[in-house]
């Protein structure tokens, strides 16, 4: 468990914008991404009836569209009790295998961080 005292001021906000995606947009998962320039990609769950897709990988796949060619650090906001394997590969893709990835609840506390 990462205490959210220990998080930098640049990973509490990454979760803050998680938290506020899933906040706003009323979904189950809010996620944000930090580029390797230090942008934010912020989005949550997209659930139409053609596509589905994780607010981990949607922010990540905006990252991507926009040009971003490594990933710094990832957060999501869910009631899940891990991140999917899905979530973490696609992470994985553009920020490499140590990219630091946290895990909030709906509170905002960070429950884990893993490496992607």
């Amino acid at each position: 468990m990462t205490e959210s005292n220990d998080l930098t001021p640049e990973d509490r906000k990454i979760v803050t914008l998680a938290r506020s995606a899933r906040a706003r947009n009323g979904v189950p998962e809010g996620a944000a991404v930090r580029d390797e320039t230090g942008r934010t990609y912020v989005a949550g769950t997209v659930a139409l009836d053609s596509l589905k897709l994780s607010a981990l990988r949607t922010a990540v796949a905006m990252a991507v569209a926009s040009g971003a060619e490594s990933l710094e650090a990832a957060a999501v906001v869910s009631g899940a009790d891990a991140v999917a394997d899905e979530d973490l590969a696609a992470v994985r893709d553009l920020g490499g295998a140590g990219t630091p990835v946290l895990l909030a609840g709906a509170d905002g506390a960070v429950r884990v961080t893993v490496g992607a």
